[in-house]
């Protein structure tokens, strides 16, 4: 017997799965066994617990079992798959912001709501009825989450190739920041409204839309006029990035 070798029940234990799970890993190239028991039972070798954990892990995180064996295959991979593996794991961050883009959208649009219902109730009942509501708002939702941000927009700008990530790019968006926005998840892309319309407001977004009219991250985005504001639309995959930037321009964040 192998030292340190770990069976397959001890594997399994460690890893928080069923047997019938790492054989199941075997069986698609994942995880194999470095040995035998006399007996014939499976023996792993110590490394496999971190391999275990490494394929629980990106499953969570949503890659396929052909992206898992790829990339687990690396170090034996042909010159020039290591580019197929880094845009395996790029595209799926891009997923993953693009998913968390729409929670921070409606967080953005609940928090507008619960506000105005709160000034229903002063208005209706006001006093101590209207304080206890509040009280309760603050304690199920609070405003501290409001200075949490996209920490990786700035990077994700950047690894697309986005114009927004150029310096020239600073001076506009500092004519938009702290502007109050209403947002929304929009066919395939997101619609940005601007509760004023103002000339320098106007000027600024389509600024901005023309400067993107050229990069290749973004279907160019349209600027017009809408009930009581103006509205930015911007669709494609990539349209997420507008959406992140517009919430963290209110906040002041960038």
């Amino acid at each position: 017997m192998q030292k340190d070798a770990l069976s397959i029940g001890e594997l399994a234990r460690r890893g928080g799965v069923s047997t019938s799970l790492l054989r199941y890993y075997e069986k698609e190239g994942l995880l194999k066994p470095s040995g035998r028991t006399p007996a014939g039972y499976r023996l792993y070798a110590p490394e496999a617990e971190r391999t275990l954990r490494f394929i629980r892990s990106a499953q969570r995180y949503g890659f396929s079992l052909n992206d898992i064996r790829l990339i687990l295959g690396a170090a034996d991979a042909p010159a020039g798959d290591e580019r197929a593996i880094r845009e395996i794991a790029e595209q799926r961050f891009l997923d993953i912001e693009r998913r968390v883009t729409e929670m921070l959208v409606l967080r953005h649009e609940l928090e507008i709501f619960l506000d105005d219902v709160a000034r229903l109730i002063d208005r209706s009942v006001g006093g101590a009825r209207s304080d206890h509501y509040r009280a309760l708002l603050e304690q199920a939702c609070g405003h501290e989450h409001a200075a949490s941000r996209p920490s990786s927009l700035r990077k994700l700008i950047q690894r697309l190739g986005c114009r927004l990530a150029e310096r020239e790019s600073e001076a506009l968006l500092a004519e938009l920041r702290g502007r109050h926005i209403h947002i929304w998840r929009d066919e395939d892309g997101y619609a940005i409204l601007f509760a004023d319309t103002d000339t320098a407001l106007q000027q600024a977004l389509e600024r901005l839309a023309a400067s993107e009219a050229e990069c290749e991250a973004h279907v160019e985005p349209e600027v017009s006029l809408a009930d009581g504001g103006l509205l930015f639309r911007a669709r494609g995959e990539n349209a997420f990035l507008y959406a992140q930037l517009f919430l963290a321009l209110e906040a002041g964040r960038a």
